[in-house]
């Protein structure tokens, strides 16, 4: 006689997914494969994302691959290896974006605002302070800013409002006359015939306006010609409506003479 393999035919019985493995004549047991469960007839693999995220960070995403197999990946907005996550701050780099003059919150995980600091105005991503600050961020205006400067002309950084006509910095470095009006001691009242208090004009209001007194003490003369605002019948404003905390800046193209 000889002993019956109870493991000979159809694997025993077992699924298939199982070893059958033979115990005493006539008999055998059944059991799983590696990263299988059950009772050796039935096998199923085993999912290690269903328990405890599959040892995955709580902001990874668990995807099984095989049997008791898985990768873990960081969520979008987060950065490791799956295993450990971190968020990513959009503020964390170049500011979120906004401008140098803002402050970056992080409010989602793929968005963020952006809040202009005390004392400036905006959207957030471009953020003015007054006009006095503003002169010197443009080339156009930087001039300006420096002939008020070297002056220790301040009238225009309190708190205004102002309305400021500036010429165009390659105006005022070609024009001759600067330097005469600086070593007669002049200058500064030809820079005050450039400003004026007490209101913020924007372009369509200097529509409306025929003279306004400036900070020197003369009038302005303001006319509207052929879709261009002219003052004193002589220069043009060619840039307009720069909006500062206190004031309004726009750009002519040529110096005013009291």
């Amino acid at each position: 006689c000889s002993a019956i393999d109870a493991c000979g035919s159809n694997n025993g019985g077992c699924s298939s997914k199982a070893e059958c493995r033979r115990t005493t004549p006539g008999n055998r047991a059944c059991v799983c494969s590696a990263g299988h469960t059950g009772d050796g007839i039935v096998c199923l693999e085993i999912n290690p994302c269903l328990v405890n995220n599959g040892g995955c960070d709580r902001n990874a995403e668990c995807t099984q691959t095989g049997p008791n197999q898985a990768v873990c990946n960081c969520l979008k907005g987060y950065s490791g290896d799956g295993k450990t996550c971190t968020y990513i701050s959009l503020c964390s780099q170049n500011n979120g974006g906004c401008s140098e003059f803002a402050i970056c919150n992080d409010t989602e995980l793929t968005d963020r605002t952006c809040t202009c600091k005390p004392n400036y105005i905006g959207d957030g991503f471009k953020c003015r302070g007054n006009i006095f600050q503003e002169l010197l961020r443009n080339s156009n205006t930087s001039r300006f800013y420096f002939h008020l400067e070297a002056l220790s002309i301040r009238d225009i950084s309190g708190p205004g409002p102002f309305t400021l006509f500036v010429p165009h910095t390659d105006v005022l470095n070609s024009d001759p006359r600067v330097k005469d009006w600086t070593a007669k001691g002049v200058m500064a009242q030809v820079l005050r015939y450039h400003m004026v208090a007490c209101a913020s004009l924007l372009y369509k209001d200097l529509t409306a306006v025929t003279n306004i007194t400036s900070l020197q003490g003369d009038l302005i003369h303001i006319s509207y010609s052929q879709n261009s605002l002219v003052l004193n019948n002589k220069a043009e404003i060619v840039l307009s409506d720069t909006v500062g905390t206190n004031g309004v800046i726009h750009v002519i193209n040529q110096i005013l003479v009291p």
